[in-house]
């Protein structure tokens, strides 16, 4: 009988990452493909990404910009005992730590999100980061550390409306991580 059967693969983590590598050519830009099966704890990927966002930014390397960082895969958020967290998912805590981790940084803006349209429990696919991210939180009275050490990173968007609302996407080939250093 599965003899009878077949399968094929339409889309995969990779293809959405070159298709996005082939748009930033287009543009200009060059693209890093950082790999299609990114995973670990949303906020120390964030940090990392920051720091290699800054590295291109201020050293050119590995790259001079203009360039884009693109990742796929799925990271983490662990929720200890005892912790009670807000609203958030994967994608909106690693841009909250990568905002946090930039500082304002000039050049660099972000965009991550589930290709499935919910990222973790909530409504929407991700979020946009920038350089006036903290700023802007800052002036409505927001901690981007407060709302990181919540798990409530989607509150934090929210008020600035950066989430990225997309609805259901009927696929699913992991999150796409994008970050735009110039």
């Amino acid at each position: 009988m599965a003899e009878s059967n077949s399968l094929t693969l339409i889309a995969t983590p990779f293809f959405a990452l070159e298709a996005a590598a082939d748009v930033a050519r287009r543009a200009g830009v060059t693209p890093i493909i950082l790999g299609d099966a990114l995973e670990g704890e949303s906020c120390s990927a964030g940090t990392l990404f920051a720091g290699m966002a800054r590295s291109v930014r201020q050293h050119g390397q590995p790259v001079v910009a203009p360039a884009v960082l693109l990742s796929g895969g799925e990271t983490t958020v662990t929720i200890r005992p005892g912790e009670k967290p807000g609203k958030g998912g994967r994608n909106t805590e690693f841009l909250l730590a990568c905002a946090q981790n930039l500082a304002g940084e000039a050049g660099i803006w972000g965009m991550a999100g589930d290709s499935d349209g919910i990222d973790g429990t909530e409504d929407a696919a991700g979020a946009l980061i920038g350089p006036q991210t903290l700023a802007r939180g800052a002036a409505l009275g927001l901690s981007a550390e407060d709302f990181l050490k919540r798990h409530d990173s989607y509150s934090y968007f929210k008020k600035l409306d950066d989430l990225v609302m997309t609805g259901p996407t009927l696929t699913n080939v992991n999150d796409i991580r994008m970050i735009l250093v110039l």
